[in-house]
Parts: C-alpha cells; structure tokens; sequence
C-alpha cells in the first residue's frame, strides 16, 4: 500500500494466467483523466510540474487517477525483471522465405530481395490500373534504366517540389533539414552511373528520407529540438543509413518530428506540423511524422524512422502507407539518438510492402562488429507471389481490446480479417491477452525513465526555454518515476513476454487495428507550444504498445478509409523473428485492398511534373 491509501493490484503467477477465449480477465480500456491542454494552460501546467511542492501533489494525483499507482508502482508481483527485450537465436519455421546469406553487402541483399518479388511487380504501375498508387523503387529502377528519367530530373523536381510544400500557401512542414545542393551532388553521381550501366543496386537513384532521430551526413541530428545537435556531433551515418547510401540511394533530408520523440501527434512548436496528405487540416500522427507524410505525399517511396512506442506504425497507418518495426536487435541501432535504448528500433515507412521488403533486406543483419548478448537469427525474405502461397495461417484476435476503436475502423479491420479468411481460408481464433493496460503504463514508465536517464546530463545544462512547453510536461512527468517503479515495470515486460509467448503458441500473429483513431483535427491553440491531448494518444498507442516493450516485430498495412475519408490501417503483431511471415500477411492484405487505394490531397508526382 502506498501513500494516503494507495492499493497495488497483487498478481496471480503468470503460469497460471488463462489466454484462452473464456478466460476471467477484465479488460480494463485506457481511461486517461487528462484534459487537453494547449497554449497558456500548457504553460500554467509546467509552472506547476516545475514547482518542487505543488508539482509533486499534482503528480502524484495524476499517477494515482491513471491508475499507475494501483497496476506498476504499489503492484504485488513475484515475477523477475527483464530489462532488455531479447529473444533467442531461434530460426523461426515459416513457410515460403529465402535466407539471406548473412556475408553479404546491402547491395547483394537488395539484388536477394529483389529475386522475392512476383513477377508482375514491374508492371503494377501500368496505366491501365484504374486504382491510384505510388511510385514504387521497381519504377524508378525501371525508369532509369529505361532512360525515361535520370536521377537528376528526380532530385530537381523533389526539389521544387519540397519547395512548394513548405510555402506559406501549402505549409506542410515535412523537412527539418533539406539541402538542396546535397541532393543534386548525389543525383549527378547516380545519373553518371546509371549512363555507364553500373548502377550500385535497385536503390541506386531512389529518394530516400531519414527520420531526424538518426545520424545522415551532413545533416545535423535534432530529435526534433532546437539544441540537442549542439552537444552531440554526427559525424558518420547511422548505420542504417550508410547500407543504403551503399547502394547508393538519394537521401534526399531529414523529416520534421514530434520533439524527442516525445508525443503521438507529430506537432512540433519548432519545426511546425508535418500535415496528413490526406488532409491538411489534421495529424500525420508521431513521432515519425515527416517520414509518413513525405511517403504519403509521393515525394519518396520509402522514408525511415524509429519506433518506440508505434513511432512509425502509427503514423503510417494515418498516412494510409506501410509500416515495418522489425524484431528488437534485427537492423543495427548505432547512430541513431539514444532516448529509449530498450524500446527504439529503426522502422521503414513505405508505399508498398515490396518497397518495405527490399529496404528491409538491405538495412537489415547484425553489425560484425557487435557483440551482442543473443546472436540474431538468419534473415529470412518471404518469396511473394502474385497469389500467397502461405497456408495454415491462425491469427490471434482479441475481440474485447480489437473492438475497443471508433466504429469505422472496427468494421473496416473486420472486414479485411472477413477477406482473409474468404480468399486465403486462415482462421482467426479468439484469445485473450491480459493485463494489456498494465502493459501500456509499464512501457510508459520504461521509454519516459530511459528518455529522462539518456538526457539528464545535458538537462542540467540547458536553459529550460530551448524546449517546447509540451516536452517539458512530458519530461517533468517522465523524471518523477522511482527506481522501484522502473524495476515493476520490467517485472511486467517479463510477464507479457511469458503470457505473448502462450499466445504464439496458438497463432502465427496477433491481429489488431493499428490505432483506435484516425487523424484528429490540428487546433490553432497548438502551434506554438504544442499540446497535452492524452485521451487521443492513449487512442493512437492503443495496439502499438507489444512490438515495442516485448521487442516484437509488427506491421500496419492500409485496408480502407473512414466516413471522412481518412485512411485505417490493419496491424499484425509476430512472433520474434518472423518478419517474412509478417510481410507475407501484408502483401495478401494489400492484394485485396489495393485497388480501394485513394489519392491524397497533397500529392507529388515525381514521374509526370515538369
């Protein structure tokens, strides 16, 4: 029992928790107790969070209204702590996949990647297609081969057309940093190549964005502030980053983020609001908000951020794009900021799933010169065919927390799952996962207490002021956590990993929407000092919470749109290691959806601008 009365829940042994569908656990929805707050309110928030007296009371009201206090910090749990999610080195059995030679460079694996794909890939861009689609990397290949386009007919138009989106007329914010010179000095380069038919790899030419969250020569790295590159020098590329300059993509920036990673919706007070193609008037979601929204928008195929709590699905599910998290330790994390070293992990954002698999492929395998605690796997690549060859696929469903979602994006994720098992016959069977909110503050705690040990040093340096008013909140937040909370909640990541692997053992995946909402409306109020909108976050973050805390892989792919015409995505969350099997669960769902696929608002054609 904690302060004035507080009661921890005591917990059953984990081996006795029931995951069938009959079992007695209570699912408890997210009910934040948390008005929205921007402008002066935020303001007067921080006042009070940054005053020693008052800011203890009220946070310890807030973690006691949130529940954190009755299911983390005052919580009876018998079980050990795990504080790294990693997973044996076990091949995972999955069905219809190559593996990947683990000697070979990013350009080989992009070439292995490329041997995956069906054969109709390279004329799905055909314009007798009555559907809307993006530019795919097998287009611009082909494209340049072709000598239809070069290179630096690409990177000229990206440019006018980063240009025009960040008028005062258009406002769209995708870009922290953007050179156009940069960009121009590689298009040459890869023109050049592309004329002596030596292209470096399928990638060669393809423009490619960078999350500001990891190090791209010779871009500063911000997180998302107006400091941070002040005390920390990028000096080489993150190495996710140098496989694809390898093989020689055009990285072409790095996109606008919530600011350190440090919300859901994207909006930065620094930078501005990466705005939904789809409608400018609302989020493209975050942290990895300019990532989605320049793939979204047609200005790259493929952009990369960093997941570390549905950092990337989330976003990509808004945009109506594809979003890949890998399995925790599968692509190397080396140059990439350290705000949340356990639950981080580079993600791909990409118009299709072929596009994320080849990118996948190439960024993908562990550094030679790591030596980690659990080897990885071999990677495996799903071989793709223009009708799945994958049978006796079981897909987990939780009906209570699947159904907790606006009405809409209920019924447009069951009728992809009805499509399924029409088309494929794989089953879907009911299961329970408990203790799923216990999950969700246990990962809160996690992420908030590594952001706030990762920038402490630099926080004692720093003049308040250079942040913005909502990451302030969120850090005064973060660094109230106790070392007791902290080890309770890595008791809990130990009991989830247990209780997901019960789960695994009855289905290949776990399906879920991949947000409760869609993108909400961007209010005035929240230019300046961003907001406090935890109701919506807690919507946003609802099914994201598994893939990051258990270091699971995961996938959002677009399946349809809401009565507004905002784009819903369908997320299925894998077991360790089997990002083939995941990727070809998408490319079956994009099968079927692909031709409700509908035209953004803002949208850039690369191929047909002048």
């Amino acid at each position: 029992m904690g302060f004035f009365g507080s009661e921890g829940v005591i917990y059953k042994p984990v081996d006795e928790v029931d995951v069938g569908p009959n079992s007695d656990e209570v699912y408890i929805s997210p009910n934040v107790k948390a008005p929205r707050m921007a402008g002066f309110l935020v303001k007067l928030f921080v006042w009070i969070l940054e005053s020693r007296i008052f800011g203890m009371i009220f946070l310890y009201v807030l973690k006691k209204d949130n529940l954190i206090h009755k299911l983390v910090s005052y919580a009876e749990l018998e079980d050990s702590p795990v504080y790294v999610p990693l997973h044996p080195s076990e091949d995972p059995l999955e069905q219809e996949v190559r593996c990947i030679n683990s000697k070979r460079n990013p350009c080989e694996r992009a070439q292995e990647a490329l041997e995956c794909l069906p054969s109709s890939s390279e004329s799905i861009s055909s314009e007798t297609n009555p559907w809307f689609r993006r530019w795919t990397i097998l287009d611009y290949s082909k494209a340049y081969r072709s000598r239809v386009l070069t290179p630096s007919m690409v990177a000229e138009r990206f440019i006018r057309a980063v240009e025009q989106s960040s008028s005062a007329k258009c406002n769209m914010s995708f870009f922290i940093s953007c050179d156009a010179k940069n960009i121009l000095e590689q298009a040459a380069e890869s023109t050049l190549r592309h004329e002596r038919g030596e292209p470096l790899s399928v990638l060669d030419g393809v423009p490619i964005a960078i999350k500001d969250e990891m190090d791209c020569i010779p871009y500063p790295t911000t997180g998302g502030t107006k400091w941070l590159h002040n005390f920390r020098s990028s000096k080489n590329d993150a190495c996710c980053v140098e496989r694809l300059r390898s093989c020689g993509a055009l990285l072409v920036g790095k996109t606008n983020m919530h600011e350190l990673g440090a919300g859901t919706s994207g909006i930065n007070p620094h930078y501005g609001v990466s705005r939904n193609p789809y409608d400018t008037r609302r989020i493209s979601g975050g942290s990895s908000s300019g990532s989605a929204a320049v793939v979204c928008a047609g200005l790259c195929p493929v952009a990369l951020g960093v997941d570390g709590g549905g950092s990337v699905r989330m976003p990509a599910s808004l945009c109506g794009v594809v979003g890949l998290k890998p399995t925790f330790g599968r692509v190397p994390h080396t140059g990439v900021l350290p705000l949340n070293w356990t639950v981080g992990m580079v993600g791909i954002l990409a118009g299709t799933v072929e596009d994320a698999l080849i990118t996948y492929s190439a960024i993908s395998g562990q550094l030679l010169s790591d030596q980690p605690t659990v080897l990885t796997p071999n990677v495996n690549l799903p071989l793709l065919r223009s009708q799945t060859s994958v049978g006796d696929i079981k897909i987990a469903k939780y009906g209570k927390w699947f159904d907790d979602c606006q009405a809409d994006i209920k019924l447009c994720c069951s009728h992809a799952l009805d499509k399924l098992r029409k088309c494929y016959g794989w089953e879907t069977i009911e299961v329970t996962i408990p203790e799923i909110e216990t999950m969700r503050l246990a990962h809160y705690i996690t992420i908030g207490s590594e952001c706030t040990a990762a920038l402490d040093n630099l926080r004692q340096k720093l003049n308040s002021a250079v942040l913005g008013w909502d990451a302030r909140v969120g850090l005064s937040v973060y660094g109230s956590f106790s070392g007791m909370e902290y080890i309770k909640a890595q008791k809990i990541r130990g009991r989830q990993m247990y209780i997901h692997n019960k789960v695994f053992s009855q289905a290949n995946v776990i399906v879920t929407p991949t947000t409760g909402v869609t993108a909400y409306m961007i209010k005035d109020d929240a230019s300046k000092t961003g907001e406090l909108d935890y109701i919506n976050g807690a919507a946003l973050v609802r099914y994201q919470i598994a893939g990051n805390f258990l270091g699971l892989p995961a996938v959002t792919v677009p399946i349809g749109y809401d009565e507004a015409g905002l784009p819903i995505g369908l997320q299925f969350i894998g077991r360790p290691w089997t990002e083939a099997t995941l990727m070809h669960i998408a490319f079956a769902v994009q099968a079927l959806c692909i031709s409700d696929c509908r035209k953004p608002a803002v949208f850039y054609d690369l191929f047909n601008s002048t």
